[in-house]
């Protein structure tokens, strides 16, 4: 464990940036971190470095990514045929299958050292997950999870349908990657994939539950409060 506990989460908001971009960035931020915790194994408690914490927002144009459990097969689109659609495709380091990102759905990546809060990485998804079911207690929307599952879903059996996908990776408590939320996604861009790999169920969006676009900034304030507090982060800017 860190020696010191450090819960201090910088906030930085990218507004719609090229996947690469983030990623590049993300992953800078991610070694960094790890550059800390090797240094601080070799130091005495009292020379020991805090490790730093990020919680990124953004929006994406549109991009399919693959996870590195993923299936090729379940992007349904030719390669070649992406730029017709003006989307990109990314086979990543995370975990999970396919994904799609696009404006209109919130992104958010934590690069956090995991030894500032607790070490449990399956709480870490839940805690994720629940940031999301919570806002979307804001507005009228029950929602949960289904087991076996990652994610975020509305109803349940036939009926369930998915709103946020989670897909993280993490190296020595220290995480990347995260969750996105569809708030005001365009939900055909899904039909050129097999969402996360699950054949049988539908995605939707607070647009698409609600029946009008929603304010993403509005939506963005509640889920950054809401993982601020099922956190314990302290947030600065």
């Amino acid at each position: 464990m860190n020696s010191i506990i450090h819960r201090k989460v910088k906030f930085i908001n990218l507004g719609v940036v090229d996947y690469q971009q983030a990623w590049d960035y993300q992953t800078k931020l991610f070694n960094d971190i790890l550059e800390i915790k090797k240094g601080n194994r070799d130091l005495p408690e009292s020379d020991q470095k805090a490790t730093d914490n990020f919680l990124i927002f953004c929006q994406h144009p549109h991009v399919y990514t693959l996870g590195k459990s993923g299936e090729e097969s379940n992007l349904l689109i030719d390669k070649e045929n992406l730029p017709s659609i003006g989307a990109t495709y990314y086979h990543i380091n995370r975990g999970g299958d396919i994904t799609y990102h696009g404006p209109g759905q919130i992104v958010v990546y934590p690069v956090m050292d995991l030894e500032n809060f607790f070490t449990d990485i399956h709480h870490y998804m839940r805690l994720l997950e629940e940031s999301v079911i919570q806002t979307l207690n804001e507005f009228g929307i029950e929602a949960g999870r289904i087991a076996g599952l990652t994610g975020v879903w509305i109803g349940e059996g036939n009926a369930a349908r998915k709103i946020c996908a989670l897909g993280v990776k993490t190296s020595r408590w220290v995480t990347m990657h995260g969750l996105a939320f569809n708030v005001n996604a365009d939900l055909s861009y899904f039909k050129n994939i097999v969402a996360c790999g699950i054949t049988d169920k539908a995605v939707t969006s607070l647009e698409k539950e609600l029946g009008s676009a929603q304010d993403i900034d509005q939506v963005n304030a509640i889920l950054k409060s809401k993982i601020a507090a099922l956190f314990e982060m302290e947030l600065t800017y």
